[in-house]
């Protein structure tokens, strides 16, 4: 007999096939979501996700509206701002709405991807003042749910949630599982931060055979850009200003280079990580004039510079490493230099 046949065989290779099995993500946790699954049933459940919604975002609400009607809970997504031009094609027949069109009558709120209440949007948030299930992986989570299920460490709400399925044996379906590899790859740039662990491919290897495709989900948001996207980009580059010794770079986007690029603000998602790209910086930020408001996005590429405690200063927050904040400011105010 060969080597590999014995070893394919041998108890200790049984025991270690067995240990992968029963592998459990977030055992805590999961008792704690299926707790929460019960206490679902025989309602109607909306699954709120935050403003200007990213790919973990609608990975999320996607892949937990589809799971909960599977378990027979009647459910649909809803946000304040539209689905991003990229990521509609990861909604499939998913129920979604916005709040404006929100059917009438009683639901209950979960919430996913959600630093705070607030982050829901005003009319969301008056609709929906009580929120049973909160699940989330920023640092700066208030807490504001009945029940809370937050994990710091987790690279992705979308981690979170594939790893409470799985925990559960819950069914996830293709556009299921191709939702929760979509918040993954966002959340972690295409696996390259350092909350990328082995955990976290062992679930996209789980989600892949669910039907999850690395390969299209690729195409639809790399490689579909449009002209005045590329245009937008060349406006934000040029802005640049260096600052602390070129350690901090920021850049800037007015109301007027949408204007002069037919693009808007969803165009301008993940901008700001060019900022940081710079060979020497170690902080970057894009600066957003829109409508009179201003909106920072901060980027550090180590989890000891702590962004999410500068956009506190601001009434915002976020991750160690990623954050962001909204004040009722002009940028010739705010950052006269510009």
């Amino acid at each position: 007999m060969c080597i590999r046949d014995r070893l394919w065989k041998s108890k200790e290779f049984s025991a270690f096939q067995t240990l992968i099995m029963t592998k459990s993500y977030f055992p805590e946790e999961s008792t704690t979501f299926t707790r929460n699954i019960e206490l679902l049933r025989g309602h109607r459940v909306a699954v709120l996700g935050h403003r200007r919604p990213d790919g973990d975002c609608i990975g999320s609400q996607v892949a937990l509206t589809r799971v909960l009607n599977a378990t027979g809970i009647e459910s649909l997504a809803v946000n304040i701002d539209p689905v991003p031009r990229t990521l509609k094609a990861f909604v499939g027949d998913t129920p979604f709405f916005l709040a404006a069109d929100l059917p009438a009558g009683e639901f209950l709120a979960v919430s996913v991807d959600c630093a705070d209440h607030a982050r829901v949007g005003g009319s969301v948030r008056d609709r929906f003042p009580n929120v049973r299930l909160n699940v989330d992986h920023h640092v700066s989570n208030t807490f504001y749910a009945e029940e809370n299920i937050i994990l710091p460490e987790a690279c992705a709400t979308g981690e979170i949630l594939a790893g409470l399925f799985f925990d559960n044996e819950l069914a996830v379906d293709s556009v299921a599982a191709q939702a929760l590899y979509l918040g993954i790859a966002t959340d972690t740039g295409q696996f390259c931060y350092s909350g990328t662990t082995a955990s976290v491919f062992d679930i996209c290897r789980r989600l892949c055979e669910l039907g999850a495709s690395p390969s299209q989900a690729a195409h639809v948001l790399y490689e579909k850009e449009k002209p005045g996207r590329i245009q937008l980009l060349q406006r934000f580059l040029a802005s640049f200003r260096m600052e602390h010794e070129d350690r901090i770079c920021i850049g800037s986007i007015t109301d007027d280079f949408y204007e002069e690029t037919g693009t808007t603000p969803e165009d301008a998602e993940n901008f700001v990580d060019y900022s940081r790209s710079l060979d020497g910086v170690e902080i970057g930020s894009l600066l957003e004039e829109r409508n009179g408001q201003l909106k920072g996005s901060l980027r550090a590429k180590e989890h000891r510079y702590r962004v999410d405690l500068l956009a506190k200063q601001f009434s915002g927050g976020g991750h160690a490493c990623a954050a962001g904040f909204n004040v009722e400011r002009k940028l010739e105010d705010f950052f006269p230099e510009f």
